[in-house]
């Protein structure tokens, strides 16, 4: 499976994986979708303005502001929205540089621009072709921008962390645990998660290193890496949940 690494806030290089064909041609199909409905709903306003006496330029105006909406939804979507349309965010997928930082206004502006050559001058052929062959799952739109696409997944709540204490009686081997952050246990469990689908083990390391350092701590003898992490995430469930 071909991944892109995302460099968190904790500069911890996460692998994220690309999203292939079926993902991006669903996210396209919502989009237009959506813009299906609407084409309907300006089919019926105009319809319902002519009997009401609206003019024709009213008419006109409604059905040119309803084309250029759908010739820059995409661009304005992927700048406002972090490289998501409606489409990707649903099928949760997102834009992204190929280096895995987040994409610049540039690099949607290129891609949009490349939509007519891989979409609208090829009937979508030339566009959904390319993903399905490239080694990045890139459009030409995106080999030229230097992005990708990848799936997402959705911010891990620490109810669905695995590492709970088994029981209320648990007594936390690091009191130090409750400086960590939400945001930091989600990240130990995002690398986890991330290391038993990628059998990276550096990530796990890197981790264990960086949460030992902030809670000016050291890794006890006979407790490896991983350990750790789950040593300390159940421990921060449990001092957290006894302070609430």
């Amino acid at each position: 499976m071909e991944t892109v690494k995302i460099n968190t806030s904790q500069h911890v290089d996460i692998d994220y994986p690309v999203a292939g064909l079926g993902e991006r041609v669903a996210a396209y199909l919502i989009d237009l979708a959506i813009f299906m409905a609407v084409y309907l709903v300006v089919i019926f306003g105009s319809i319902v303005g002519s009997f009401s006496g609206l003019g024709e330029k009213a008419i006109i105006i409604a059905v040119i502001i309803y084309l250029a909406s759908y010739a820059f939804y995409d661009l304005t979507c992927e700048v406002l929205f972090n490289g998501q349309s409606l489409g990707k965010k649903l099928m949760k997928i997102k834009v992204v540089s190929i280096d895995g930082a987040q994409a610049s206004t540039g690099q949607y502006f290129i891609r949009w621009v490349f939509r007519i050559i891989d979409f609208t001058l090829t009937a979508n052929l030339l566009g959904f072709l390319c993903v399905a062959v490239s080694e990045k799952k890139q459009r030409v739109g995106d080999i030229v921008a230097g992005t990708t696409v990848i799936k997402t997944q959705p911010a891990t709540k620490i109810e669905h962390i695995a590492f709970h204490p088994s029981d209320e009686d648990y007594v936390p081997q690091f009191a130090s645990a409750h400086l960590l952050a939400d945001r930091d246990i989600e990240l130990v469990h995002e690398v986890i998660r991330t290391y038993y689908r990628t059998y990276n083990a550096e990530l796990i390391y890197t981790m264990s290193a960086k949460v030992a350092e902030f809670l000016g701590i050291t890794i006890p003898e006979g407790m490896n890496e991983m350990q750790f992490l789950k040593t300390v995430s159940a421990d921060y469930i449990q001092i957290t949940s006894k302070a609430v």
